[in-house]
Parts: C-alpha cells; structure tokens; sequence
C-alpha cells in the first residue's frame, strides 16, 4: 500500500505533466445502466470530438439526492450544459416514471450545489433553464482546456487515496509494523496554559430506531395497545397485529374512545385476546405490574385479566372486573388494578377473556396497557429502568430527540408533530415510524422533558425544518420527492407557530396557553430549554433554505435566548456539508449540527478537523457520529477523536454518539451504542468510551504536548493525549490513548505523580475485542511515567494538590 500511495502523490505533484499533452480537449456528460442507475454522473473527454475516454475510470462526479436511499437515488438521461459565466448545470431525470426532473450546478465539475427536483411537464425546468441563459437545445459537448480534465483526475485520484488510507486496519497496521517495538514518549503539561471549554460537551441521542422507544427504553409491555397497527407501519401489519384471540373478535371504529385512536377490538361472551407483547413479555417473581384498559358496555358485562405462558397456565393473579359504566363520556370506562407476577419468565402473554356479556351485545377495549411499577424513578407511564439507568450514567449533558429522520419522517404527512405526544394517553395521536414499524407516542414530549430533568441533562428537542427527511420515498400526489415539496409556504405561519407554541410550552408560566397545558399534564413548573434543533440532515436545497429562513427568523425574534441549532447534512465534506456552512453563516446561526459515519482510520488522519475552523463562524454540535463497528478498534478511534475534540471545544459545543439503542432481533442499523432485549441490557465497548468521557470531564482545557521517541509520523498519530482540568473539584485529569499493538511508557515531565494515590482507569485488549470493560484502582507510582499497554485508554484523575 506505502508504494501505491507514493505513486498516486508523485502523479499529483508532478501535475501528469506531459510534452505533447493537448493544449484544449471536448468533454461531455453521461451515466450508464450499472448499479441500476445509481453511479451518477460520469464525464468523458476527446481530443478530436470523435474518439472518446472516460475520465478517471468512470469516476462519479454528481450523484441523484432523489428519493430513498438503497431504492432510489438513481440518475438517468444527464444533459450537462455550460451558461456563459462558465457555470456547469446537469439536468437528469430521476427515474422511468415519475417524469420529475432534477437540477445542480457546478463551477468546476467537482462541488455542485444541493439538487432541487421540478416535474418535467409542469414549466418549472424551462424557466431554471430560461434563469441560467439556457435551454434544452444548448450545446451538450464543450472544448475546454486540457487542464479541467487534469483537475478531474487529480480529485478522483486524491479520493481514492483518502479512502485507501482511512481503509487500514489495525491488523494491517500491525503487519506492516511487525518489528516495532515498544514506545516512550513525554508529556509535557503547561498548567498555565488554558482555555475554557464547552461543559455541554458529551450528550446522547435518542432516535426510535431499532425499536428504541415502544418495545425498549418506553416500559409499556403490550405491543398494539390501542388496535392502531396498519399497513403502513408494515405491509403485513393490521389492528390485530400482535393479537391472538379465541372466538370471531373483530375490530370497530364507530364511537371510538377519541378520534386520534379510531379502532378498537369487541369481544362476545367467551371470546379471549391475548396480547403477545414485544417478543414476549419479560416478568418477574413477585414484582407488581399496572394494568389499565378502556372497555364500553351498555349492561351488565364481566371480563378477567391474567398473565398467561404459551400453554394457557397462570402466571399472575387473575382478575374479574365489570366493564358496565353508563355515566362515563361516551360509554367508556376506565379500569386500573394491579397484576402480581407468580413466576419469572422472559416470554409471558396477557389475557383478557370476557366471561359475561349479554347474547345482543359485545363488550369494547381499547388502550390495554401493563407496566411495571418499577420503571426509572417510579413514574407512571414510565421509562424501563435499566435502559433509562445505563443512558443515565454516561452522565449526558444534554439529550437529543426525538430524531434524527423520524423528526422530519417520511413525506409531508409524516412529519413528526410534538402536540400529538402530549396529554392524555388515548387522545395522543400515533403514526408510522419511517423505520418501518410503529409509534404509540406513549414516550412522547412531556416524557422526554421529564427524563432529562430526572437526570440533569439538558433538552434538546429537534423539529423538522418544514421538509421531510431527505431520505424520504418520493411522493405520488405531486411527483416530487417528500424532501423537496415542503410545508406549502401558504401553510408555514401555522407551523413556525408550532415551533413557537413548543417553546412556550417548555418555558412559558400557568398564564399561558400552552404553558397551562404542561402544567394541568403535571408539571407546574417551566422545563428547562435553551437548545431547540431545526432540520435533520437536510438537502439545503431552495425548499429547505426558505422554510428554514422563516422557523429562524421567528425564534430568534421572539425568543432571543434559545439557541437554534441548524443543519449541515449527513456528511463531512460536500454539497450539504459545504453549502450548509455557509447558508449557516451567512444567517448568523449560532450552532450547526454535523454528522458522519467513518472508518477508525479516518479518525486517526483527521485529527486536526476542528483545529482549522474558525472561530467566528458557528459553533458545532456533532449530533451523529460513530466507527463502523463494536470492537476495540472502533472504540479507541472514537476515544481517541474525542480527545481531539476536547481540544477543540471551544468551538465544537456538543457531541452525541449515534444511535443510542437497539433491541437485538429488531435492529435496522449497526453499529449501536447500547443493545438489549427484554431482559437483559448489552453495552458496548463504544459506550464504555462515552462513559468515561462523560464521567471524567471537564471545563478547562490545559495545554499539553506529547514527544514520541520514533520518527514516523503514522507511529506518532497513533498515541494521543487530553488534559482537562473539572473546575468545580478542581480535578485534573489526563486522558492517553494508545493504538499501537506495543506498549508505551509515557513520562510525564512536569507532573509530579510519584507515590501520589491517583485513580487510574485501564481500557485495554486486542483490537478485536467486542466484551472489554474498563477497570479502575488505586494507583501509587513509584515513579513519574505511566505505561499505556497496546491498544488501550488510559484515564488518571488526579486530586489536587499535586506537584508540577
């Protein structure tokens, strides 16, 4: 590999420098059939306009943003045209079908602007055409000189140096460095030397994918609760869904309990349902459980409740209740007793039977719930415990919800709306979950408020920017993708008042409208909130940019003190990345949220990310961000970017792992933070990494600089240091990574540490290691060096006073 990346280097320095290379030669775009479409846009070039070559080996230059991804994101037809200021304009249609047209311009052929899509028929193309001085009859070959192709060559060639080094692997760093032997190096630490930092710094974020919310961190044990289960959640899906029953039980929606929940199941005397939970129902011994359900019955009727195994045996008490209540609203009646346990059992199953109801009649249910008493503090409708503990001891700054994509949803009608997850449990109103199941929005906003006040952590809620997500399927009715339509500008005063109605609800006193509404939920006193996220890796197309504008604007005027955090897309460089910075900057948005997903390596040779932002623009959120994958490996990569990150946190504010759950058997993305079922939790090693930095933080960052003894830079890269002083105890810790496979011995020159009793907490193993837990103990050095063994992370708190 060393000898394919000098040559790549060498071709790039010398320019591909040539005698009798061309002064000028024709360029045109097109794509091809391979990959169904998906490789984007290719260009060629000739020198006589006949004979044509494909530029860097059909190196794609512009890729479709259109639709979803894996499915769509497909580009077909591309007409590359040049306007007179030199500007590059591709035109493409998007598939077969649709007859929607999309649109980027470029200056040079490599950075093209965010794409924005108009339906072929409808006028709007010729106009954008009509706006850039061209038309469907420009010239589509164009002489320019040979240099532009150079530059097309050089960038694919750089790319493919950029990937082939961030693709190293520590088995592959290792062999290459067989004879290496162990390390020293020297820390210098400069305690007068300091710079405060963000005390926001380590947070998490919460996204109901992988069944996070119903089935994980949300205790309800009854999976289709209220009958709404659909098709769209899944194809296969239906009110029934998760329900088994005894006798012809049918499901009805005329007088439903409210109009946010239509459906709701009826039962004749000796019919049964019996609800399956979420892959079982998880009980234990003597533990106590919440039942509640909605039933309607207009004479005298019976039914009994019991926890069941898969044979029909008791597993609880049982109970006889009467479902007949004629002064309830509308007929229906609201029941809660309590069910013990007699067994523990991981895959239980509630029944609930009707023993008597008249032979004209049937008996209604609807909102069938159990719960644990015990979920996280004792609160009803609650959080499971040990999930909502584990995310609790990172010790997170902040939280982020309720997405990700699912903020913004799939199309317009799946945007997710805040005002229906608060209130009443029956007049919250579901919806399908764009990761292809279902939101109760029974873990709704007043319960995420909640949960960040139990454990000290800021909100930080994140509304669509009046776009859906950009990885949205594209949208029948009007033949654009979700992403592009956004809210109809005629309705978006209702929405930003949406927006502003969220804050006042968070903020606002009893005297409110919307701050009553928090109180009469149970919470008479304002929630904190001073972060409000709007958009989600958006396409910072003109949809976008328009609604964003609008939903800014209105906060900042009407509540100065929240800071809005906007959007640069899902990637580290391109088009959203580079035109969302500078949407942001131009606007004067006080923090942007970034997200990436790399290989370790990538980690290792970018550590000087942050160190070239500048200052005066806006500060970062990186609100997603992980390795691929769940070793040691990709955990020391992240510990080892986030010391760098603590370097730069004057200016990156907030960082949040991502995603945080995932419920084993249900997960659609890996890697996750933390993985559990129904009864056991699972943390990774990544997440023993975010622990410890949430643990031993720190709001000054002390100046540090590490010498290694080996001369090669790749050895020196891989040994990294952070030094933060915790200003409240006075605390100075020191944070050391080491990924090389031999140990380090690390003096530290100006810190006295000899026969000081230090806490010292080792993360270490090989680098395939997925079960490596951290372990702390007391330390009494018997001189002033610490030895880092290969492939570890080291933390040292030291008490002050200590000698330097």
């Amino acid at each position: 590999m060393k000898k394919h990346m000098l040559s790549i280097m060498l071709l790039l320095s010398a320019g591909w420098v040539c005698a009798n290379q061309p002064d000028s030669v024709y360029v045109k775009g097109y794509t091809t059939a391979k990959n169904n479409y998906k490789d984007g846009l290719h260009l060629a070039y000739s020198i006589d306009g006949k004979h044509w070559q494909p530029v860097a080996d059909e190196f794609s230059f512009l890729k479709s943003d259109y639709g979803r991804w894996g499915a769509e994101k497909r580009m077909i037809n591309p007409q590359l045209l040049r306007a007179q200021n030199g500007t590059w304009h591709c035109l493409f249609d998007v598939n077969e079908r649709d007859g929607v047209v999309g649109v980027a311009s470029s200056k040079d052929l490599i950075l093209w602007t965010p794409q924005d899509y108009y339906v072929g028929n409808s006028g709007e193309v010729d106009k954008y055409l009509l706006s850039q001085g061209l038309d469907k009859k420009s010239n589509t070959v164009f002489k320019v000189p040979y240099q532009v192709v150079q530059r097309l060559v050089d960038h694919s060639m750089v790319t493919a140096y950029k990937n082939e080094k961030n693709a190293e692997t520590a088995e592959s760093f290792a062999a290459r460095h067989a004879d290496l032997k162990p390390v020293s190096a020297t820390l210098n630490i400069n305690q007068e030397d300091r710079k405060p930092i963000s005390d926001k710094l380590i947070g998490v974020f919460f996204e109901d994918i992988n069944y996070a919310a119903d089935g994980g961190l949300y205790a309800e044990l009854i999976q289709n609760r209220d009958f709404e289960y659909t098709s769209k959640d899944k194809k296969e899906w239906n009110s029934l869904t998760a329900w088994t029953s005894k006798g012809s039980v049918r499901v009805e929606t005329a007088n439903p309990l409210h109009d946010n929940n239509k459906h709701y199941a009826l039962l004749g005397s000796g019919q049964t349902l019996i609800n399956e939970g979420f892959n079982g129902i998880a009980i234990q011994t003597g533990e106590k459980y919440d039942f509640s359900v909605f039933v309607k019955a207009s004479s005298a009727s019976l039914f009994s409740v019991r926890l069941i195994d898969a044979a029909g045996k008791s597993l609880s008490n049982e109970l006889v209740l009467s479902a007949t209540s004629r002064s309830a609203a509308n007929g229906w009646k609201k029941i809660e007793k309590v069910l013990t346990a007699t067994a523990t059992v991981p895959d239980a199953r509630l029944e609930i039977k009707a023993v008597k109801v008249a032979s004209d009649e049937q008996l209604a249910v609807d909102m069938v719930s159990l719960f644990p008493q015990k979920t996280f503090r004792n609160r009803k409708n609650g959080l499971r415990k040990d999930l909502a503990q584990m995310i609790a001891d990172i010790k997170p700054r902040f939280v982020r919800f309720p997405g990700g994509c699912v903020a913004h949803g799939n199309g317009m009608d799946n945007i997710y709306n805040w005002k229906h997850t608060i209130g009443k449990l029956e007049e919250r109103k579901p919806d399908f979950n764009l990761w292809g199941y279902h939101q109760t929005k029974g873990l709704g906003y007043f319960e995420y408020f909640q949960y960040c006040e139990d454990i000290g952590a800021e909100p930080l809620p994140v509304l669509a920017a009046g776009v859906p997500c950009q990885n949205s399927a594209h949208n029948h009715a009007t033949g654009l993708a979700g992403q592009q339509g956004g809210i109809p500008m005629e309705h978006m005063d209702e929405y930003v008042q949406d927006v502003l109605d969220l804050i006042e609800w968070a903020t606002g006193d009893k005297s409110t409208v919307w701050g009553r509404k928090r109180a009469e939920a149970g919470h008479p006193k304002p929630f904190h909130l001073k972060y409000l996220g709007i958009g989600n890796e958006d396409l910072i197309s003109t949809a976008f940019k328009e609604r964003f504008d609008m939903i800014y604007k209105a906060v900042k005027t009407q509540y100065p003190e929240i800071t809005v955090i906007g959007t640069v897309g899902p990637f580290y460089e391109g088009s959203d990345y580079e035109f969302g910075w500078d949407f942001a900057s131009k606007l004067e948005v006080p923090m942007v949220d970034e997200h990436y997903y790399v290989a370790p390596t990538w980690m290792i040779n970018n550590q000087r990310y942050y160190d070239k932002y500048d200052r005066n623009k806006p500060k970062v959120y990186l609100g997603e961000y992980a390795t691929w994958g769940n070793t040691l490996y990709n955990a020391l990569s992240e510990a080892l970017h986030l010391c760098n990150v603590e370097r730069n946190a004057d200016i990156v504010s907030m960082t949040s792992y991502a995603p945080l759950l995932a419920k084993e058997g249900f997960t659609q993305w890996n890697p996750d933070l933390i993985y559990f079922n129904n009864t056991d939790v699972n943390p990774t090693i990544n997440y023993e990494v975010q622990k410890l930095f949430g643990n031993y933080s720190g709001e000054e960052y002390i100046a540090s600089d590490l010498t290694v003894d080996n001369p090669s830079a790749e050895i020196q890269k891989r040994i990294v240091q952070s030094v933060v002083r915790n200003k409240e105890n006075g605390n100075l810790i020191v944070k050391l990574v080491n990924l090389l496979p031999v140990e380090t011995t690390v003096e530290l020159s100006n810190l006295k540490i000899q026969g000081s009793v230090i806490k010292r907490t080792v993360l270490r193993g090989n680098p395939s290691d997925k079960k490596a837990v951290p372990v702390s103990d007391r330390w009494v050095p018997n001189e002033d060096k610490i030895i880092l063994p290969a492939y570890s992370f080291v933390v040292l708190e030291l008490i002050p006073p200590f000698a330097t």
